[in-house]
């Protein structure tokens, strides 16, 4: 006789377990402390077997009905339902654990390592304002395209092309771990190239012309500010370092009677060692800036706190009581100019692109090429020190 509310209701426990039936093998099964649990018993494969389906009342009648025929319809298939209910919790399980967030936070932990603290700061502060508050908790095979055009197109939308293209590689990029760490089948963030604006373009603001390179080099040689900042304007044409590898420069780093400044990898924005063959002239400078602050650490130390290095603020100051506008030059534009310049006069692009630091997509090949094509980058940079003194002393062909 099928059960109703009222009866199981009114069931009490007894010294042993007892159970009574509903059909279909549904029973309600009343245990000594009082419990009332719900089981099915059934067969597979010859062997009878129980499935449990929680307890009353959690579990209503109507419930626990339902499980039944769930289950019945499992059986018509030829699958077992314990087996599939253990197979759903294993999958539930893995689904918490492999949500976004966490494969997102696990490849941030093993695949940024050698990137540059800011850039990892940056990189993680974009995930938790604008992906983690959105798909974070979501397991990342239940992800669909439409959730991460979600993520990215409000961005855009605001105006952070660049931003939102960042934030869309870097999800590529998740998704890309998840697959080869085997949680997830296909990189759906891979479909949405060309979903975004382009960028535009803003290239770094750098003088070119030869005559006016002459000019700013004239300029800079009468500057009459702090010396190790007027040392690290003359400096910057010569070496073309990124500003912040010009200005943290270690007196440890250089080897004068080589002619080299050996960069290690901590201090590089790829994380790779670099070495900057110095030119004649260089190393005058350089010398002469031992004199005044060889005894310290940094071979442009703060005027007010030599235990810490000159800001870019300060070059930046420089550069604009030298006449020049933002638009005009910035401290990074002394690589744009050398690059740009370099290239007109026919070097070799891979000479340039190494004296530059910009590393091969071979991360192999890059962890050991720091000394790759150094004699011609010496040759180069001394041939290139010379032209930009022709320059100055307006010997130089300059454009018209």
């Amino acid at each position: 006789m099928p059960l109703t509310d009222v009866f199981i209701r009114s069931l009490k426990p007894l010294e042993k377990p007892y159970k009574h039936f509903d059909g279909g093998g549904l029973h309600i099964h009343v245990t000594p402390n009082g419990s009332k649990l719900w089981r099915m018993s059934y067969r597979f494969d010859g062997k009878g077997k129980l499935l449990s389906f929680g307890e009353y009342p959690t579990v209503s009648l109507k419930d626990a009905r339902e499980k039944r025929e769930e289950a019945k319809k499992l059986l018509a298939q030829g699958i077992d339902p314990s087996v599939w209910k253990k197979q759903e919790k294993a999958a539930r399980r893995i689904a918490q654990r492999d949500t976004f967030e966490n494969i997102a936070r696990e490849w941030y932990d093993t695949r940024t390592v050698h990137l540059t603290e800011r850039y990892r700061h940056n990189l993680l502060r974009r995930f938790e304002n604008h992906v983690f508050p959105k798909i974070g908790k979501t397991p990342i095979t239940q992800l669909e395209i439409s959730d991460i055009l979600d993520v990215v197109k409000p961005v855009e939308q605001e105006g952070h092309v660049a931003t939102a293209r960042f934030i869309l590689q870097s999800i590529s990029q998740i998704f890309r771990y998840a697959v080869l760490s085997g949680r997830a089948r296909h990189n759906i963030a891979s479909d949405l190239q060309g979903v975004l604006r382009p960028v535009q373009s803003s290239h770094r603001a750098t003088i070119t012309n030869t005559a006016e390179v002459g000019e700013l080099l004239r300029r800079i040689d009468a500057y009459e500010g702090y010396f190790p900042q007027l040392c690290a304007l003359k400096l910057a044409p010569l070496v073309f370092t990124r500003p912040v590898e010009l200005l943290g420069a270690e007196w440890k780093e250089f080897d004068l009677g080589a002619r080299e400044w050996r960069i290690p990898a901590e201090r590089m924005k790829m994380k790779r060692p670099h070495i900057v063959p110095l030119s004649e002239q260089a190393l005058v400078i350089i010398k002469e800036l031992e004199t005044i602050t060889g005894g310290g650490r940094y071979l442009f130390p703060a005027a007010r706190d030599p235990e810490k290095h000159i800001k870019g603020v300060r070059i930046f100051v420089a550069l604009r009581s030298l006449g020049y506008t933002k638009d005009e030059l910035c401290f990074h534009g002394f690589r744009a100019m050398a690059s740009t310049l370099l290239n007109e006069r026919g070097y070799n692009r891979d000479w340039i692109e190494r004296q530059l630091a910009h590393c091969p997509r071979d991360s192999v090949r890059a962890a050991y090429n720091y000394a790759e094509y150094l004699p011609e980058r010496r040759r180069m940079m001394q041939e290139w020190a010379d032209y930009l003194t022709s320059l100055k002393n307006n010997e130089g062909k300059n454009d018209e």
